[in-house]
């Protein structure tokens, strides 16, 4: 995003309202995150994980726009990496990948950071 752009009237109070629902969303994201890692069957792992997805996309998609392009890249990280277990050959076998895991604790920690 170009600096004319970040100073255009209105665009504080549409950051400001991203920051506040990015504490929402970072929160559901980890609680779906947890949910796959103890979950006990494929079918569990890969709803919770396509739930994240879903929420991370969210994110992807207007972190940039609002000024947060760091953000937005971190997201689609995670994003493209539950995207790949799910289509990938594992996507049946009852494992939370660990490394998705760890995308989505470093992701949620730089919302965190946002907030403070």
């Amino acid at each position: 995003m170009n600096a004319a752009a970040l100073e255009l009237p209105g665009l504080d109070k549409i950051r400001a309202r991203f920051v506040e629902m990015l504490e929402e969303r970072s929160s559901r994201i980890a609680q779906h995150a947890l949910a796959a890692w103890d979950a006990e069957t494929a079918e569990e792992i890969n709803r919770n994980l396509s739930d994240a997805k879903d929420i991370l996309h969210q994110i992807a998609g207007s972190a940039g726009t609002v000024g947060f392009p760091e953000l937005g890249a971190m997201a689609q990280e995670c994003e493209m990496e539950i995207i790949a277990h799910l289509d990938g050959e594992y996507a049946d076998l009852a494992v939370c990948p660990g490394q998705i895991i760890w995308r989505i604790d470093g992701f949620v920690a730089s919302c965190l950071e946002l907030r403070t």
